[in-house]
This record gives C-alpha cells, structure tokens and sequence, in this order.
C-alpha cells in the first residue's frame, strides 16, 4: 500500500511540481531575454513573439507531463498511440478548425499582420490587441469590451497603428482679429508645444487661412502623432490655444446672425 502510495500518487504529483517549476524558469528566462532584445527592435513585435514561444512551452510540457504520468500507471504510451491510429482521420477532421488556426496564427505572427499592443479593426469591432497566440486573438475596445477571435476566422484587417497619424486642429477668431497678431501667437505656440507634447512626430505646422466662415476667420494647424495618438493631441493643442488667446486679448467669436430691415 505504502509503494502504491509513493509510485500512484507521490509520483505524478512530483512530476507535475517539477514541470511547474521548470515552466516559471523557462518563462522568465524567456522573458529576460526578450526584455533585452526589445531594446534593438519593435518592442509590440519583440511581445508578440516572446508570448508565442511561452505557449509553446506550455504544450509540450503538458505533453510530457501526461506521457509520463501514464507510464506511471503502467499504460504503454506507444501502444496507444499506435491504436488511435484508427481514429486519427476522425481526429484530423474533428480538430480541422484547430489546426487552421495554428496555421493563421503562424502567419500573422510571421508576416506582422498586428502585433500585441497595436489598434485594429476586425469585422467592424475596432480596439487595442492584448493578447495574441496560435489559436486566438483578443482585442479591447476603448470602451473596455474585449473580442476573442479564431485565428482562422480573421479575414480582412485594419491595422491603424503602422502609421503615423495625423492630428487636424482649426481655431476660429473674430473678423476683426489682427490677423498677424494672430499668426504669430499660433506659431511661436506651436514651436512651443513641439517640444512639450510627447506623442508627436514633428514639428506643428500653422497652415494659415483656412476658411473664411460665417462669424470667423478659420486657421488650421496639423502634426504627425504615433499612431492613432491624434485626438490626444488635438485636445492638448485646443487647450493651450485657447489659454494662450486668452493671454493676448484674442477672440474667439460666438456664431453671429446680421438681420437686415427692409
């Protein structure tokens, strides 16, 4: 009872404590590694791939773990295998759908379709990718709802964030603005925030007249951002415009209406 105990019980659970032990070294042997090669290369990519070979390990642990967790229990594990050899065009075409997921997920991953951390667009649900693997994708919107779908399910994708995006901002001032005055607040401003706002690409640009609408003169103003980082930016330069009209007298004017008595 006593041998039973130490080879039936003990045993397996040795095995599966040791390959637990094992799987948290490899994981954090994987993950200082790719931590050191994220510094040469695309960090999201360099993420993506790390997580990739994390899950591969976790398999083939899992299978070693069972194969030995049978022998212990006397099962002959090539018999076996041998004797699902009857069932494996079953097999083959109950886990068909698995299989092409593996296959998708290879290709994304090699072919950089996205990457962990990139903004996406996938059968209309648009949101930040956060987890990746060979059979799955999960992506969150901003709104916090997260979509998981089959890797062999993903057709048509929208990657917004390989490149970079652009940041639009019209301001509005009175017709009777100094329209030099006005130019030259706009741009010493935007030398200004070219420095402060880190999400940007370059340099703001003051593009001038833009519009001449109902009740005001129309400039716009534009800036490369990283990707999908533009209505950040917008806001940011909003603001400090509106601070800095406020410091030299500018208006910014209501919608006006001119009536005409007959």
């Amino acid at each position: 009872m006593e041998k039973f105990l130490k080879k039936e019980i003990l045993a397996p659970l040795i095995i599966i404590l040791v390959a637990y032990i094992f799987y948290k070294i490899i994981k954090a042997i994987i993950k200082k590694s790719f931590k050191i090669a994220a510094k040469r290369r695309d960090e999201r990519k360099t993420k993506t791939i790390m997580m990739l070979f994390i899950n591969i390990v976790k398999v083939l642990l899992f299978v070693i773990v069972t194969i030995m967790i049978l022998d212990i229990y006397g099962i002959n594990v090539k018999s076996l295998l041998a004797s699902l050899g009857v069932f494996a065009a079953v097999a083959a075409l109950a886990t068909q759908d698995l299989l092409k997921d593996f296959i998708a997920g290879i290709s994304i991953i090699l072919e950089s379709q996205y990457r962990i951390g990139d903004i996406v667009t996938i059968d209309g649900f648009k949101g930040e990718v956060i987890f990746l693997s060979l059979k799955t994708t999960k992506i969150e919107s901003y709104t916090g709802e997260v979509k998981i779908i089959a890797n062999h399910n993903i057709n048509n994708v929208v990657n917004h964030s390989i490149t970079d995006s652009l940041a639009i901002v019209d301001v509005s001032v009175a017709y009777d603005s100094d329209l030099e005055k006005v130019e030259k607040v706009l741009i010493d401003l935007s030398k200004d925030l070219s420095t402060k706002i880190p999400e940007l690409k370059g340099d703001i640009e003051v593009l001038g007249v833009q519009e001449l609408a109902d009740s005001a003169v129309v400039y716009r103003l534009t800036a490369l951002t990283e990707a999908m980082q533009q209505l950040g930016v917008q806001r940011q330069i909003l603001k400090a415009v509106k601070v800095a009209f406020d410091k030299n007298g500018i208006e910014i004017p209501f919608p006006q209406v001119v009536v005409h008595n007959g």
